[in-house]
């Protein structure tokens, strides 16, 4: 067998600059209305009646689920491409966004609003990150600060557009017409080309490949030839014919197959958390979440309530969030790619100084003040640019969709929980204070924990062993096939398994 293909070079620059337009104008379309959500909940609140904790629910979910289903969004770009997860995330987006126009109570909106919408993001975003990253490597930070800047510019757009067309069509109308502007992520997915074939593509080619080498083999009766060097199979289950797929030892051999791979993707997965980093990480990415993301949908009611608007006419607090979001991930992408940098202490920075100033709004007295706030928060919240970069930088490339997966469904349930925490806190005491206070207290002990951790000397491992085929892993793909007989294990002389 002919020695694997290395991982592909990234390009930085070429043709990822397209790949990174097309990103930045996807994540703008797809997030422009669940990060200016802040606009819509004042308008359900006074539609449907409800209180604040389970309204807060449809605008946690679109920030959560999306997060929390982050591993298997993972699995889908690897397994499939980016180019076809953009595309079904964007008829998802769509979709959503156009039922949710038709809601009847906020239970139906959480599903529609919530789920469907933030399913469809957390696709877009799993997929956009990942290509991006393949694309770049000296440059990945700036990279990434510029795609992700694409969520912050949507939300400052649409804050402005659905305020706009909620006065000219009404909240149903308003979301009808974001929905079908979402549809353009579909047309974003065209320059997302592919580096390397996505590995559902290699598995079924292979499965094609080996068919055609035994039917040639049963009509030759000589021994099959080598197999095509692109693709190599490794098949250490008995192969069974395809006329007898329906049979019951076929189907239960076919079970058992499955399920070692799921158990070896599951241990895998699970092996990454032994790096204490990489859990510090998944900690302080929980309570910033968690503490985080209620201002953004709260500061706008909080001032409402509080008589802070009157008489000010004035750009909306989540347009200002937005603004500042911009220029925090674009900001912090290019500081990530400062040598001198540490990636992870910077993390840790803006988690901590953002709990200072959740914990300062209780404190303020004007308008102004929450202004200021706002700007802060969004700018300290363009650290989402660097969560791919830091897990880059602490497990490396060929782990980043796995363990990037895993961070995500920590950042997810602290999307989704905090919300609804404060609008409990709120309909219990009728205050946002307590909530904030402790949500900011959690932040800035969770940065602390960071930056301990990451400054401690890290345990280093052992080398692995040397295997008989060298070269950086990318792709390994197990093919199991159907046939009468059952044949031989298909490995390599070493019995490591075969690479792409």
């Amino acid at each position: 067998m002919s020695p694997p293909a290395t991982r592909p070079l990234a390009l930085d620059g070429g043709w990822g600059w397209a790949v990174v337009a097309s990103g930045f104008l996807a994540l703008l379309l797809g997030y422009g209305s669940p990060q200016s959500v802040g606009i819509l909940y004042p308008e359900w609140l006074l539609a449907f009646g409800e209180g604040k904790a389970t309204t807060a629910w449809v605008g946690s979910l679109v920030a959560g689920v999306g997060l929390v289903v982050g591993p298997v969004c993972s699995v889908c770009v690897v397994n499939f491409g980016a180019r076809p997860v953009t595309v079904f995330s964007g008829v998802m987006v769509a979709g959503g966004l156009m039922l949710s126009s038709f809601a009847p109570n906020v239970p139906f909106l959480i599903f529609s609003y919530g789920i469907v919408v933030g399913v469809g993001v957390g696709l877009l975003y799993a997929a956009t990150i990942t290509i991006t990253c393949l694309y770049f490597d000296k440059r990945r930070g700036l990279a990434l600060g510029i795609i992700n800047t694409g969520t912050s510019v949507g939300g400052f757009l649409y804050a402005m557009l659905q305020s706009e067309l909620i006065e000219l069509l009404g909240l149903d109308g308003c979301l009808l017409v974001i929905g079908a502007l979402a549809l353009n992520v579909v047309a974003c997915a065209g320059p997302m080309r592919p580096l390397t074939p996505p590995r559902y593509y290699l598995k079924q080619r292979a499965a094609v490949l080996e068919q055609q080498r035994l039917q040639e083999e049963e009509l030759s009766n000589q021994k099959p030839l080598a197999k095509d060097p692109v693709i190599a199979m490794e098949t250490k289950e008995p192969l069974v014919r395809r006329r007898r797929l329906f049979s019951c030892s076929a189907f239960v051999k076919m079970i058992k197959i499955k399920m070692r791979q799921y158990v070896r993707c599951l241990s895998s997965m699970l092996s990454l958390l032994q790096d204490r980093v990489l859990v510090a990480l998944c900690i302080s990415l929980f309570f910033y979440s968690l503490g985080n993301s209620p201002p953004q949908l709260f500061l706008e009611d909080l001032a409402r309530s509080s008589g802070l608007t009157e008489g000010i006419a004035s750009i909306s607090l989540v347009s200002l969030s937005s603004i500042g979001g911009g220029v925090g991930k674009l900001g912090l992408g290019i500081m990530a790619d400062v040598p001198q940098v540490n990636s992870v202490l910077l993390y840790a920075l803006t988690v901590g100084v953002s709990g200072l100033a959740v914990l300062l709004i209780p404190l303020t007295s004007s308008y102004l003040d929450l202004q200021v706030l706002s700007v802060v928060l969004g700018f300290l919240g363009g650290n989402w640019t660097l969560t791919p970069y830091v897990t880059s930088q602490v497990v490396g490339a060929e782990k980043l969709a796995e363990a990037h997966g895993i961070l995500l469904f920590f950042g997810g349930a602290g999307l989704m929980l905090g919300p609804p925490v404060v609008g409990c806190f709120y309909d219990f005491c009728q205050s946002y204070d307590v909530a904030f206070f402790i949500s900011g207290g959690g932040m800035m002990l969770s940065s602390v924990v960071l930056i301990l951790t990451a400054i401690l000397p890290r345990p280093q491992t052992p080398p692995p062993a040397a295997s008989g085929a060298e070269g950086a892993e990318l792709i390994s793909c197990t093919v199991t096939t159907v046939t009468e007989t059952t044949l031989p294990d298909v490995t390599n002389k070493s019995g490591s398994k075969c690479k792409f």
